[in-house]
């Protein structure tokens, strides 16, 4: 994510500014979308009616994941990119913007240190000889290199525009996911059950790359935040541990 100490000007509204790089950003139009006068807590951002914070663990993984997110995605209390963020503590959130890469991405992009993949569909033929599998992970780390997942973080539409409009990831090889695992994902309806959310992917991911640990601690984390956001949907309190909620508690000891 951008500089901590890039912030809006003080006599600036906030809502003026994107939350995760300080970037001045078109204004928008007041949130008035369903649910918009729940009260929601300000460490999870669900309503407080099934807070997500006593399960937040943390987690250490050899990959990172760095998510270059559409500016709508911001937005939405659905989004589960910020869930990798909550477990693992190295996750960098950069907005995407047509005109230019976040200049720290541009500049990590370039870090001999890590060896990022675009995770990306290699179901286009232009891009065929970039395409490469889980093994090139496991390679780059007998390298002693970083393995890292770029994930685009939007809908499927606006993931292939990013794609196709951001020329500073042209140079990196692309990672389809190869997995079986179908959706879990309860708050948006998928076009298909094999259209795996933002925090999915990089679960099955960290599995595939060797991260067990780090890929059981965010599934079980997906599933609380699931689980706890359909019921608040309905203002229904979780009144006993779910068994993924348990599994985290005991993690925290």
């Amino acid at each position: 994510m951008s500089d901590a100490t890039s912030q809006p000007p003080e006599s600036s509204s906030l809502t003026d500014y994107d939350p995760a790089t300080g970037h001045p950003r078109p204004p928008r139009r007041e949130f008035k979308a369903r649910g918009s006068f729940v009260t929601r807590c300000e460490g999870c951002n669900l309503p407080e009616l099934n807070c997500l914070c006593p399960y937040q663990v943390k987690a250490d993984s050899t990959a990172q994941v760095w998510l270059l997110t559409h500016s709508i995605e911001h937005y939405k209390p659905t989004n589960t990119g910020r869930l990798i963020g909550d477990v693992l503590t190295q996750t960098k959130v950069f907005t995407w913007y047509r005109t230019a890469p976040d200049e720290e991405l541009a500049a990590l992009l370039e870090d001999p240190r890590y060896a990022p993949f675009v995770i990306f569909p290699d179901d286009q033929p232009d891009y065929a000889d970039r395409v490469v599998d889980i093994n090139a992970v496991h390679a780059v780390k007998q390298q002693a290199r970083i393995p890292v997942f770029v994930i685009l973080d939007g809908t499927w539409r606006q993931a292939r525009r990013m794609f196709r409009k951001s020329p500073y990831l042209d140079a990196l090889p692309v990672l389809p996911l190869r997995t079986e695992r179908e959706t879990r994902y309860r708050l948006r309806k998928p076009a298909s059950k094999s259209h795996l959310c933002t925090a999915e992917v990089a679960i099955e991911l960290l599995r595939q790359s060797g991260d067990e640990n780090a890929a059981d601690v965010l599934d079980d984390y997906f599933d609380v935040f699931n689980d706890s956001y359909a019921e608040s949907r309905y203002y229904r309190k979780i009144a006993q541990p779910t068994a993924a909620m348990q599994r985290l508690l005991d993690r925290k000891g």
